[in-house]
């Protein structure tokens, strides 16, 4: 009985919790419509600490703070929303408006055709949408294979053959993109710089040597970290350390 009763209590906390921050979320909808940014910013941050995120609400951040020109929280949001939804259309659009607000101006190296293919259609879709389509894969394995061994008819034994191979075909490439997708975010892990405007060192130290200058809004890539410094790249291919406080990590 006290199990039940606990079980019972937590399931209604869950929904009060879950009803509350879909409260918070219309309420900040509204104040965003009605230009009330800041107002709207406060709500939706109430929603992330309570830990329900989602791709929207990233969206809805990184579009407030779009509205307050404030570039470096606009693209960190967007840069949220698109790495749990690599395929948020919108954020995708904005995120190139934001960005058309920074100042540094970086010519990105040439990509190699593995490293197109990763980012256009690997990273195209998160670990969850890959791992969503190889699970239905296999359930149609499943399914087809039974088919197959109990179909009387040559000609379906062929067909239902020759789809159970296309469907464990397509389950295997399907869960490899899936941990190669995963596997990408863990590898580079990026950041959005900021500070309004901070050097970028040869050594974790501030009595190391400047060597270029990054400003807010660029996104770098980490490499490693030290105390209170990070070492990182940024799209043209130059490293450097910076101070653990003038980014933040996406």
């Amino acid at each position: 009985m006290k199990k039940q009763l606990l079980i019972i209590v937590l399931l209604f906390g869950t929904l009060v919790h879950s009803q509350t921050a879909s409260s918070l979320f219309s309420k900040a909808n509204g104040l965003y419509k009605n230009g009330n940014y800041k107002e709207a910013i406060a709500l939706y941050s109430k929603i992330e600490e309570q830990g329900l995120v989602s791709a929207d609400l990233y969206y809805n951040l990184g579009n407030s703070y779009y509205k307050l020109n404030e570039v470096a929280p606009s693209i960190y949001y967007y840069e949220k929303a698109l790495k749990l939804n690599p395929a948020h259309a919108d954020a995708l659009a904005n995120l190139t408006f934001a960005k058309r607000m920074t100042i540094d101006a970086i010519e990105e190296l040439p990509k190699t055709f593995l490293q197109r293919f990763s980012k256009n259609v690997i990273e195209a879709f998160s670990f969850d949408t890959w791992a969503l389509i190889a699970v239905i894969a296999s359930f149609f394995i499943a399914i087809l294979f039974l088919l197959y061994r109990f179909s009387v008819s040559s000609k379906k034994k062929l067909f239902f053959f020759n789809a159970t191979i296309l469907s464990a075909f397509v389950f295997i490439v399907t869960l490899f993109f899936a941990f190669k997708s995963e596997s990408a975010i863990q590898k580079n892990r990026a950041a959005i710089i900021f500070a309004e405007k901070t050097a970028v060192k040869n050594a974790p130290s501030v009595n190391g040597d400047d060597i270029f200058e990054l400003h807010e809004g660029t996104k770098v890539i980490i490499l490693d970290e030290l105390d209170s410094w990070k070492k990182i790249k940024i799209a043209d291919g130059k490293v450097g350390w910076i101070g653990a406080s003038n980014l933040k990590e996406i």
